[in-house]
């Protein structure tokens, strides 16, 4: 199918919802100088002494399918200390801190030459306070020195945060042009945490128009790209997270998750991602309309190229920033120990599809392989469909946008910025600008309920340890051309903690093909059509073949920790 009639397709399932008031050339007009100063002070805010030269303009590499990683290490762009620094688990940096062998200034130094690096290469960062970092690293150190220890368990660990995220005196838009005079008066009390914690910040990243998509397109920034092939997304909305956690310019990161804006990015840029279970990371003081929405609530959670580094975070957060003292919708819930369990003691449910759009051949072939390799270490396979998988999507995807989403209109309105194509499709989904009455939430609500009984019954009456499926029904797609999120929507409905992690394996437009038997099939949907028929193998080459698994309503130590045994088993080391 050429592009045009992809178009087509997609235009076919718009409503003819009213935009108007929401794109005002003339009124947009005025806030073009303000965008224009946004970006320079970006450009700004980067050292020369950090770039490098781009082996060609950024627009070529884009057309060539450039993977920015591997040229990273093949052309030496960091010093070996450098490499051995950023390569290093955060857990590691901080023993080797606590005894003196390195200093915060050196780590802190190594991170934000790479995490420049990797904007350069992929537009990941939104903002760059290298001076701030430096000066925090520099004061670290000082503690060091005067107390013989270190300050906690995040001491010099250099942390990127999402543009989301709100920081004292700093700009806080989430890609709204009309919020960028928008100046938070304090930081959010996830940023107050990690900072008593000991993390150091120095950059925040990218995402898309309202966090609305699993893209980045943005009037204000633009585009953020996959850094394994820089044609695709880096996924949403926590974009740059994505981006610039798989490049390894920071150790962890921090992003938020509604409908896989965590996963999605760590799927498609090739790093890992947790989705916690509501309440147990603090959202308070975040820049964003998420005000109020009680039936499928965004979390907070983090991005990084160890599982070992999520679970440094998720224990250190919980257990020694005692989130609940700075904010009461945090509940008091200790995070517990819990060992990496044998394959052989664990029982999988597999998903291959969901009932709403059939995944693509690398997708397909990850699991494949990936299931008979967990059978050959031990592990007890079950095949799983997910129950009424249509329905939770359209339930989801309805509660998500029960105010008929008023509150983005008037954004929109107040620049008269220009909705990207990709904003239409999601301010379409569910019944798009129609306002649910408080019946018509509540019975959805009702809904929702029930299916969380239905899929935790059927883990615990079946002794389901986990689900693993994928986080996406394709590899990282083209900006702008991404339009389901089936596979990541249906945890945030049943609030199931979910963990994305790397196979190992890329695509491979020579293997990864449909075979003559898709190519008879009948689609379910428009929506799974206009996802498949955009998948052609040559276009992309060399995107990280991620996967998802999912378990039981607060059960994210389990999640995490038989994470950690798929992963060593799998051999799989995103830090060599």
């Amino acid at each position: 199918m050429s592009n045009t009639e992809l178009n087509t397709l997609f235009e076919s399932l718009l409503r003819e919802d009213s935009y108007a008031g929401c794109e005002d050339a003339e009124k947009f007009k005025k806030w073009i100088p303000k965008i224009e100063k946004y970006r320079q002070d970006l450009e700004n805010s980067i050292p020369n002494s950090l770039k490098v030269e781009l082996p060609k303009p950024r627009e070529e590499l884009i057309k060539e399918q450039f993977n920015s990683i591997n040229y990273l290490y093949k052309h030496e762009l960091l010093t070996p200390s450098e490499f051995k620094i950023t390569d290093t688990e955060g857990s590691e940096l901080v023993f080797q801190m606590s005894k003196g062998h390195i200093s915060a200034s050196d780590v802190f130094s190594a991170f934000a030459k790479r995490a420049v690096i990797a904007h350069q290469f992929s537009n990941c960062a939104v903002e760059f306070f290298l001076d701030d970092g430096f000066h925090r690293a520099r004061e670290l150190d000082d503690y060091y020195e005067k107390h013989g220890k270190i300050v906690g368990p995040l001491h010099g660990l250099p942390i990127s945060l999402k543009e989301h995220l709100a920081m004292k005196g700093k700009i806080g838009h989430v890609g709204i042009v009309s919020l960028l005079d928008n100046i938070t008066p304090e930081d959010a009390v996830t940023v107050k945490v990690l900072q008593n914690l000991g993390a150091v910040f120095y950059v925040r990243t990218n995402e898309p128009q309202s966090l609305l998509h699993l893209d980045s397109k943005n009037n204000i920034t633009g585009l953020t790209k996959c850094p394994f092939n820089l044609l695709l997304s880096s996924g949403g909305s926590s974009s740059g997270e994505g981006a610039i956690c798989a490049f390894g310019g920071s150790v962890i990161g921090i992003g938020s998750d509604i409908g896989g804006s965590i996963r999605s990015p760590a799927a498609f840029s090739g790093c890992c991602g947790l989705r916690p279970t509501s309440r147990r990371i603090s959202g308070r003081g975040v820049v964003g309309d998420g005000n109020g929405q009680e039936s499928v609530v965004g979390v907070i959670g983090p991005l990084a190229r160890r599982i070992s580094d999520i679970e440094l975070f998720m224990k250190s957060y919980i257990n020694d920033g005692k989130p609940w003292d700075l904010d009461p919708w945090s509940l008091r819930i200790p995070w517990t120990e819990v060992k990496p369990p044998t394959l052989s003691s664990l029982k999988i449910a597999v998903v291959r599809d969901d009932g709403v759009v059939r995944v693509s051949p690398p997708i397909r072939r990850g699991l494949n392989t990936i299931v008979q390799k967990l059978k050959q270490g031990g592990a007890e396979i079950v095949e799983f469909t997910p129950f009424k998988g249509r329905l939770a999507y359209d339930v989801a995807c309805k509660l998500s946008n029960a105010d008929g989403n008023k509150e983005l209109h008037a954004a929109f309105k107040a620049s008269g910025e220009p909705l990207p194509r990709i904003t239409k499709w999601y301010l379409n989904l569910g019944e798009g600008s129609r306002e649910l009455s408080v019946s018509e939430n509540r019975e959805l609500n009702s809904i929702r309920d029930n299916l969380r009984y239905e899929y935790s019954d059927y883990m615990v009456e079946n002794k389901i340890d986990i689900i693993l499926g994928p986080a996406y029904n394709n590899v990282a797609p083209h900006s702008e051309e991404v339009y389901n999120e089936s596979y990541t929507l249906l945890y945030n409905l049943l609030d199931f903690p979910s963990l994305v992690f790397q196979t190992g394996l890329f695509q491979d437009p020579e293997i990864d093909k449909w075979t003559n038997e898709d190519l008879k099939y009948e689609y379910r949907s428009k929506l799974e059509e206009l996802e498949n028929r955009g998948y052609k193998p040559d276009e992309f080459k060399g995107a990280p073949i991620a996967l998802q698994l999912s378990g039981r309503r607060y059960f994210d130590e389990e999640v995490v920790a038989i994470g950690k045994s798929i992963v060593d088993y799998l051999g799989v080391d995103l830090l060599k």
